[in-house]
């Protein structure tokens, strides 16, 4: 019945796609095609974030408001456990970085996403952020509408190119409706995600993007992910002070960055599943104990910090008594910037979904306030908290994401204004300078591009990495064993049609290798071809070659032994050849389905 039912829809499928193609031109079928996308991006924004807030209602129903909360223990512990147990069972994926995987997925992968990813992200990260995991949920949103994009142009039988375009729309329709900011979506489209992508394919993405933002505002109305807004302008006489800051945020995202790295990493180290969850989900749940504000997504925080609400701060705090003294609130803040890092390293190293955008906004934030609020104390000015706070949001998100004009329109938009457009330019230029400075590449594409797993603005080196090396490995080449005579080389030398013969002993160890050249002047000698054994005369490969080698490696090893042919070995066993023709001919071959695509 599956079957029949699959059979059927393939037909209707391929009548589609005939009519399409005798009705509509490419150009207009890719921009409906982004619309759609755009409203089902929304739609699962909205879907998401619903679902989140709700979960996050119904546990904060048992929290006691100016006391100790003992529940804090639990609810990190069981939602990262819960979301381990999901993806590893349910959904059989890894999660981790999920921007990241959009990256490597567009690079290696033809911008194909596994069809899961079209909802398992959602699930996953409404567990561990709704169960107060600490990070955000603009990434797991943004991996969903990528993967709808990317499904939806290869149902449509769409290219390459095309479908890259149509992952950006995904990524750019999810950002637009989960803070109601369509041109922030369409940026983080362009700066984050298509690098590489034309400025010709801007419409789609704009398409994409009102059409998320439609749906949020249709379905929630005001009740978006962050909003605010302006109560107070720029003052250019605090010029001085952006500047300052501006490199402040810069080294505030560093922190973050590195932060993250070695904690995540160093939890990453044990191997079982559940146990790294177990250990990360109890470390997350002391740090929320004693820091509540951590808990989930933060944007609750920062909405306190901008009205001056600042004893919310110590809400569900054991801390709540010194909450009405300045300068705790000030100490109070700067431990949770020293801290906020390492929660959100654990909670996506130990097995939580989630994204890091959260996480930079609310750093930003309460750096900004940390830095006006000391600034008035300690030097008799009069900054304006909110809106250093704010331009603290573009700031570390600036750096942190490598990704400056995502950061300033993105606070331009959810405070409805350009008040405070210089200062968010100030200090995001100034923030992603000096971080620039220490990291050259953003904690999205670091790993990627050490691993060779993206290459950015090299063409050649991009091309390379398309190339599979295990599907170009030659096979056909003759072996022959090391104890084996001239005489029995000479009988292989006869039936092959190349000049090297790989010298493979018993246990299809490679020992070394026998050209043509080697034996042509012994080869007619009657006494040599009986006598001489075949591993007296045998040469050793200049170099060796790995079949999960990155190719860019292999070309080096050709470029440095000034070899046509290097041997293949798997484990210390043999399995081939590769030459550098065969290498060329696939490349040339990548090249041209890039170009026609």
């Amino acid at each position: 019945m599956a079957n029949q039912s699959k059979g059927t829809f393939s037909t209707v499928m391929m009548k589609f796609l005939v009519w399409r193609i005798k009705h509509i031109s490419d150009n207009n079928f890719l921009l409906i095609t982004a619309g759609l996308i755009g409203l089902f991006s929304g739609l699962a924004a909205v879907i998401l974030k619903s679902a989140v807030h709700a979960i996050i209602h119904y546990l904060e129903l048992n929290l006691n408001l100016f006391g100790f909360n003992y529940l804090y223990l639990g609810y990190p512990l069981v939602g990262i456990l819960l979301t381990v147990f999901v993806a590893k069972y349910l959904f059989k994926e890894s999660l981790g970085h999920g921007i990241t995987q959009i990256l490597y997925s567009i690079s290696k992968n033809s911008s194909i996403m596994r069809r899961t990813r079209m909802y398992s992200r959602m699930v996953t990260s409404a567990i561990t952020v709704g169960f107060g995991g600490s990070v955000g949920l603009e990434a797991p949103i943004v991996v969903t509408g990528s993967a709808i994009g990317s499904n939806l142009a290869k149902l449509f039988h769409l290219g390459y190119k095309n479908r890259t375009v149509l992952l950006g729309c995904g990524a750019a329709g999810a950002i637009s409706a989960i803070f109601n900011s369509p041109v922030t979506g369409v940026i983080f489209a362009m700066e984050v995600i298509l690098t590489e992508v034309k400025i010709s394919r801007f419409i789609p993405l704009l398409i994409a993007s009102v059409c998320g933002q439609l749906v949020a505002l249709v379905l929630l109305g005001e009740d978006i992910l962050f909003s605010f807004k302006l109560t107070e302008s720029f003052i250019a006489g605090e010029t001085g002070y952006y500047l300052i800051f501006g490199a402040a945020c810069g080294l505030i995202s560093l922190y973050f960055t590195r932060i993250m790295y070695v904690f995540e990493g160093g939890i990453k180290k044990l191997k079982n599943d559940f146990g790294r969850a177990a250990v990360g989900g109890l470390s997350l749940a002391l740090i929320i104990l004693t820091f509540p504000p951590i808990y989930g997504e933060g944007y609750d925080t920062i909405k306190s910090l901008l009205v001056g609400n600042t004893a919310d701060v110590f809400h569900h705090s054991f801390l709540y008594e010194f909450s009405e003294y300045q300068a705790s609130i000030i100490i109070f803040l700067i431990l949770i910037l020293l801290v906020k890092p390492m929660a959100t390293a654990l909670t996506i190293g130990a097995g939580g979904s989630g994204g890091i955008f959260a996480p930079s906004l609310f750093m930003g934030g309460l750096s900004g306030f940390v830095f006006s609020t000391t600034s008035n104390s300690l030097l008799n000015t009069s900054l304006s908290t909110s809106n250093f706070t704010l331009v603290g949001m573009c700031g570390v998100m600036s750096g942190v994401l490598h990704a400056p004009l995502t950061a300033i329109f993105l606070i331009a938009e959810i405070t409805s204004g350009y008040e405070l457009f210089v200062p968010l330019m100030l200090v995001s230029a100034i923030s992603f300078s000096t971080i620039s400075y220490f990291e050259k590449h953003s904690i999205y594409t670091k790993r990627l591009i050490e691993t060779g797993d993206l290459i950015q603005y090299d063409k050649d080196q991009i091309v390379l990495s398309l190339i599979d090396l295990k599907k170009i490995v030659e096979k056909d080449l003759l072996i022959i064993h090391p104890e084996a005579t001239l005489n029995d080389l000479v009988s292989l030398v006869m039936k092959s049609k190349r000049n090297i013969f790989p010298v493979v002993n018993d246990q299809k160890e490679l020992e070394g290798i026998v050209t043509l050249d080697d034996i042509r002047e012994m080869m007619f000698d009657d006494e040599s071809r009986q006598n001489v054994i075949v591993k007296t005369i045998m040469q050793k490969p200049p170099a060796r070659v790995s079949p999960q080698e990155k190719m860019q490696s292999v070309m080096n090893k050709f470029e440095v032994t000034q070899a046509w042919n290097l041997p293949v070995i798997d484990n210390g066993k043999y399995v081939g050849f590769i030459s550098k023709s065969r290498i060329f001919n696939a490349y040339r071959k990548k090249l041209i389905r890039q170009t026609a695509e």
